[in-house]
């Protein structure tokens, strides 16, 4: 099993890209939010996932082990392979879809090319209850081509946890808080901001 690569970019073409190691050039299958921080020549670490069945073995690659998690995860559930697993991960970061999963946004994970409403919506059921469980990672998580910090979100659902509410309760709450706030992707908006919101969104 190859967990990870290291090497120089040689191509990148569609959703793949050839990584050179040691002289060999491994075909590697990734979402473009990871392509997006890819450049010919340069030299990246790749955490990795390798499918093997009759006629084929895939290598998968992600910037960093969260999102080989998710791509994991993804999995899990019933109608959905590699494909719909990387379309996914390409239209929604991590803690996009960790949102979505929290609010049970099955429009928002259905904006993902080849994600129907049925299966937006059994995606939405079916991984709610596991999407606290990853945004509580916390810094021991793997990180590869680029270091993904932990972020307000994780650290606000960690908090709402110590204060006794359970994590289900907490990811709602924070990720309620986090769309009053129009909190983007890399917000600024600091930890105490999303739990004061996520307190008072649950005393309502």
């Amino acid at each position: 099993m190859i967990g990870k690569l290291s090497g120089v970019v040689d191509s990148i073409a569609g959703d793949s890209v050839i990584l050179e190691v040691g002289g060999v050039g491994y075909l590697v299958q990734c979402p473009s939010s990871t392509l997006s921080r890819l450049s010919i020549g340069a030299h990246v670490s790749l955490m990795t996932e390798m499918k093997v069945s009759d006629d084929a073995i895939k290598l998968y690659g992600f910037a960093s082990g969260e999102e080989r998690e998710w791509f994991r995860l993804l999995q899990t559930v019933q109608n959905v392979g590699a494909r719909i697993a990387l379309a996914v991960l390409s239209t929604l970061s991590p803690r996009d879809l960790q949102r979505a999963l929290a609010l049970s946004d099955k429009a928002m994970i259905g904006r993902a090319p080849g994600v129907g409403p049925k299966l937006a919506l059994r995606i939405a059921t079916e991984l709610k209850d596991k999407a606290p469980a990853m945004m509580l990672r916390g810094e021991g998580e793997i990180h590869a081509a680029v270091h993904a910090p932990r972020g307000p979100s994780a650290d606000a659902v960690s908090a709402l946890v110590k204060l006794g509410y359970s994590e289900g309760q907490a990811a709602e709450a924070v990720a309620r808080a986090a769309n009053d706030l129009n909190i983007e992707e890399g917000g600024e908006e600091d930890t105490g901001t999303l739990i004061r919101e996520a307190l008072r969104s649950m005393a309502r």
